[in-house]
C-alpha cells in the first residue's frame, strides 16, 4: 500500500488509539513480534486504505503518531514474526488483529472467513494459513474522549445498605411494552424514565450488568444456529458491545453507555459490571486468530511448561489469561481504571476469579493481581466482587478472598436450598447464612457484607423454575444435554414443569416467597436475579448462555399472580430499606452488648427456649427462630448517633406441617404483631399478634416475621 500522510514517531503512552485534537497516537504491546503494520479502512472497504508500518519501538511498545486523523476512523493491526506453535509463537499477518485498547468495535465477525492462523485443512494447527481475512473481522474504531458528565457523582451506596439486581442489557428491556420500539435492548433502553421508575420502586441500589465487554458468538454456537446470550466470550476489555446500542457502532456505543450510567447515578442506582478477564474468546489452540494470540500469544496466555503449544485451561473455554505477565497485568488493571475513571462505573464483578489468584496451579489470595488491586488508589475504592472459584483442581475458595473483596456465597445459595427443599440437618448451617457467614469472613477482618447472598443468579435456574423443575432441560442448546450442572438442589414442588394442579402451583409461589423473603431478611448483601420478581421461566433451562430469545428474556406481560409476587418483592426489597437490624454492619455477638441485659439475636425452638448446641445438629429439625433486637445494634450513623431499629423475630418452617412455636417470654405484656406470613401472597395486615408465652401457629413450609409491639 502507499502511505499517503505523514507518520510521526508518537509515543509509547498511553497503549491503543489516542485522539488529542490534532490528530491520534497509536501504540501497541508486543515482545517478540519482527514488525507491525498499522492497517486504516475507509467507511465500506474490505482492503485497507492505508499500511503504515510502524518504526519505532521502546520497551517493546511499537508505536506512531499520525497527524490529521480524527474519532470514527477504522483501524487494525498486521503482526509479523515466527509461526511456530510448538514453541508458543503463533504469528500470522495474513490476519487482522484487534488492538487489545480499542475503546469501541465495529462490525461482526463472519467465521465463514479464514479466522484460524493454522491450515484447517490440515490434521493439526502446526501449519500456517496464508489466506487474507479481512473480510470476515470486526474494525477497531478511534474515539472522541470528552463527553459531558454534567457535575454527575457516585452514588456511593455503603454496602450494608445495598441491593444488587444482576441484569441483563438486552433481556431486561427487549420486551418492554413501554420502552420505545426502537430503543429496546439497548443502553439507552436501562436508562430509560420507564426502566429508572422500575428500578426506584424495587428499592434495588445497584444493577450488575452481565459483560458488556465487546464479545463474539462462538463458532459452534453460530453452525448450530444460535447466539452467546450471556456475553462470557470477550475479544476486548475496554469497548463496550456494539450489539447493546440503540445509536451506531462508530463510537456511538460509547457515549450511550456513558449516557446510562450518567442517568443511573441521577436516579440513585450504581453501575457494577460483570467482567471476564480469565480467558478470551480465542480459545485453545485450534481457536480463531482475532487480536491477543496474534499479537503475542507467550504473554497474554498460559501455556503449558513442558509443552508450549497447548493452553493451561482453568475456565473451561480453551484458554486461561496469563495473569503472571506484567503486560498482561497491565492490561486488566489499564482496562478496570478506564471504566472507572472514563466510563464512570462503580464496581466489578470478577467471573472465575480464582483463576486470576493462580500464581502456579495452586490458587494464591496473595497473588501480584490482589496485591496490585489492594495497592491501587483507584481500583481499591470501587466495589469488588469475587465469583470465588473456577474449574481448576483447587478453584473453589468461597471465604478465601482478601479483605477489599465481596464474594458470590454459593455455601449460602445451597444451603438456603437445601433447607426450603426439606432436606435434613440444615439449620446449623442456615444459622450462619442468615447472619452473614461468619464462619468464612469473620476471621480474616471482613464483615458481614463480604458475603454476596443470593438463590438464583445467570447461572441455573431461575427462581421459578428451582420450585418447578426436579431436572434440568437443556434440549434446545443442542449439546445433548450435556451442558448446565446436574445438582440443582431443587424441588418440583410435585410435579416437572408445566401444570394445572392449582395445589401445587400455590406451593410454588409460597416457596418462592420463602426463599425471597429470606434472602431480604439475611445479613450480607442481597442478590436479585433479573427477572425472578417477574416469575421468569427459562423451561428448565439451567444453562441459557446461547438462549437469545424468548426463553431468556424478561417478559413484562404479568398475571394476577405474577402482579402478587412482584410487588410481594418489592415491599420485601423496601422493608429491608428501612430497617437496619436486617444490614447490620458487624457480625452478631450473641451476648449482652455494653453491659444491657438484650442480646442483639437469640436463637430459638418452637418451644420458646433457647438452641442449645446438640439443637443445631439435630437432623430432623426444621424450624427454628431468630429474635433480633433492633435496641441493641451497638452501630452508629455517619454523624455518631446511635442507630435504633424495632425488634423483630423470624420463624422458618421448612416442615411440610403446622409447627406451633411458643413466643419469648421475656414479658407477658409485650405482644408480637405479625409483619409477613409467606402462606399469604402479600405482606400481613397486621392484624394478628401474639402475646410473649403463648404459642402461634406457623403454617407448613412458612417464613413468619414478627416485630415486638410496646407495652
Amino acid at each position: 500500500m502507499v502511505m499517503t500522510r505523514g507518520v510521526l514517531p508518537g509515543n509509547p503512552f498511553p497503549l491503543g488509539a489516542t485522539w488529542d485534537g490534532r490528530g491520534v497516537n497509536f501504540a501497541l504491546y508486543s515482545e517478540k513480534a519482527e514488525k507491525i503494520e498499522l492497517c486504516l479502512f475507509d467507511e465500506g472497504s474490505v482492503l485497507e486504505s492505508e499500511c503504515i508500518p510502524f518504526k519505532e519501538v521502546r520497551g517493546q511498545v511499537w508505536h506512531a503518531y499520525l497527524p490529521g486523523l480524527l474519532p470514527g476512523q477504522l483501524y487494525m493491526y498486521r503482526v509479523y514474526g515466527p509461526y511456530q506453535p510448538e514453541s508458543g509463537l503463533r504469528f500470522n499477518p495474513n490476519k487482522l488483529l484487534l488492538d487489545p485498547y480499542a475503546r469501541a468495535i465495529s462490525g461482526k465477525i463472519d467465521w465463514k472467513s479464514p479466522l484460524f492462523a493454522y491450515d484447517t485443512g490440515k490434521i493439526d494447527d502446526l501449519v500456517m494459513d496464508g489466506r487474507d481475512d479481512s473480510g470476515g473481522t470486526p474494525r477497531c474504531v478511534v474515539t472522541d474522549p470528552y463527553f459531558d458528565w454534567e457535575n454527575e457523582r457516585p452514588p456511593s451506596i455503603p454496602w450494608p445498605k445495598s441491593i444488587i439486581y444482576e441484569t441483563h442489557v438486552k433481556g431486561c428491556t427487549i420486551l418492554h411494552p413501554e420502552i420505545e420500539a426502537g430503543l429496546r435492548g439497548s443502553y439507552a433502553a436501562l436508562a430509560s424514565d420507564v426502566m429508572l421508575d422500575y428500578f426506584r420502586q424495587l428499592c434495588i441500589t445497584a444493577v450488575e450488568l452481565m459483560p458488556v465487554h465487546e464479545f463474539t458468538d462462538d463458532k459452534g454456537l453460530v453452525d448450530r444456529g444460535l447466539r452467546n446470550y450471556w456475553g462470557y466470550y470477550s475479544i476486548n476489555y475496554f469497548s463496550p458491545t456494539s450489539r447493546y446500542s440503540s445509536s451506531g457502532d462508530r463510537g456511538e456505543q460509547v457515549v450511550e453507555f456513558k449516557r446510562m450510567v450518567k442517568a443511573l447515578h441521577r436516579a440513585g442506582i450504581e453501575v457494577i459490571l460483570d467482567v471476564v478477564y480469565n480467558h478470551t474468546a480465542e480459545g485453545n489452540q485450534f481457536g480463531p486468530t482475532l487480536s491477543y494470540r496474534g499479537i503475542d500469544n507467550e504473554t497474554y496466555y498460559r501455556l503449558e511448561p513442558d509443552r508450549r503449544r497447548y493452553y493451561v485451561d482453568y475456565t473451561g473455554t480453551g484458554n486461561s489469561v496469563n495473569v503472571q505477565h506484567p503486560q498482561v497485568l497491565k492490561l486488566i488493571m489499564d482496562s478496570l481504571r478506564y471504566w472507572v475513571t472514563e466510563m464512570h462505573v462503580d464496581g466489578f464483578r470478577f467471573d472465575l476469579a480464582s483463576a486470576l489468584a493462580r500464581n502456579l496451579h495452586e490458587v494464591d489470595r496473595l497473588s501480584a493481581f490482589f496485591d496490585i488491586i489492594q495497592e491501587d488508589p483507584v481500583i481499591s475504592q470501587v466495589k469488588l466482587i469475587a465469583e470465588p472459584w473456577d474449574v481448576g483442581q483447587g478453584g473453589y475458595q468461597v471465604g478465601n478472598f482478601p479483605i477489599l473483596w465481596t464474594e458470590w456465597n454459593a455455601k449460602y445459595r445451597d444451603t438456603l436450598r437445601r433447607f426450603w427443599r426439606g432436606d435434613e440437618g440444615q439449620v446449623g448451617n442456615l444459622g450462619y447464612r442468615l447472619t452473614g457467614s461468619s464462619d468464612l469472613y469473620q476471621d480474616d477482618g471482613r464483615r458481614p457484607y463480604a458475603s454476596i447472598n443470593y438463590i438464583t443468579a445467570h447461572d441455573g435456574f431461575t427462581l421459578q423454575d428451582l420450585v418447578s423443575y426436579n431436572q434440568k432441560h437443556n434440549e434446545a442448546n443442542g449439546a445433548f444435554i450435556w451442558d448446565g450442572v446436574d445438582e440443582n438442589l431443587s424441588w418440583n414442588s410435585g410435579a416437572e414443569g408445566l401444570t394445572n394442579d392449582t395445589s401445587i402451583l400455590d406451593f410454588r409461589e409460597r416457596q418462592k416467597r420463602n426463599f425471597m423473603a429470606a434472602l431480604m431478611l439475611s445479613q450480607g448483601v442481597p442478590m436479585i436475579c433479573g427477572g425472578d420478581e417477574l416469575s421468569r421461566t427459562q423451561g428448565g433451562n439451567n444453562n441459557a448462555y446461547c438462549q437469545d430469545n424468548r426463553m431468556s428474556w424478561y417478559s413484562w406481560d404479568l398475571d394476577a399472580g405474577k402482579q402478587d409476587f412482584q410487588n410481594f418483592v418489592k415491599d420485601l426489597c423496601r422493608l429491608r430499606r428501612d430497617h437496619p437490624v436486617f444490614r447490620r454492619r458487624q457480625f452478631f455477638q450473641g451476648r449482652p452488648i455494653r453491659g444491657q441485659e438484650v442480646r442483639d439475636i437469640v436463637w430459638l425452638r418452637p418451644d420458646g427456649r433457647e438452641m442449645e448446641e446438640p439443637d443445631w445438629d439435630t437432623p430432623w429439625v426444621h424450624c427454628v427462630g431468630a429474635l433480633l433486637d433492633g435496641g441493641a445494634l451497638d452501630e452508629y450513623d455517619d454523624e455518631g448517633n446511635s442507630i435504633q431499629d424495632d425488634t423483630f423475630m423470624i420463624v422458618l418452617n421448612s416442615y411440610n406441617g403446622k409447627i406451633s412455636f411458643t413466643m419469648p417470654e421475656s414479658d407477658r405484656r409485650v405482644k408480637w404483631q405479625v409483619v409477613l406470613d409467606t402462606s399469604q401472597a402479600g405482606l400481613a395486615e397486621k392484624k394478628t399478634t401474639a402475646a410473649s408465652g403463648k404459642t402461634l401457629d406457623v403454617p407448613p413450609n412458612c417464613l413468619m416475621l414478627l416485630t415486638r409491639l410496646n407495652k
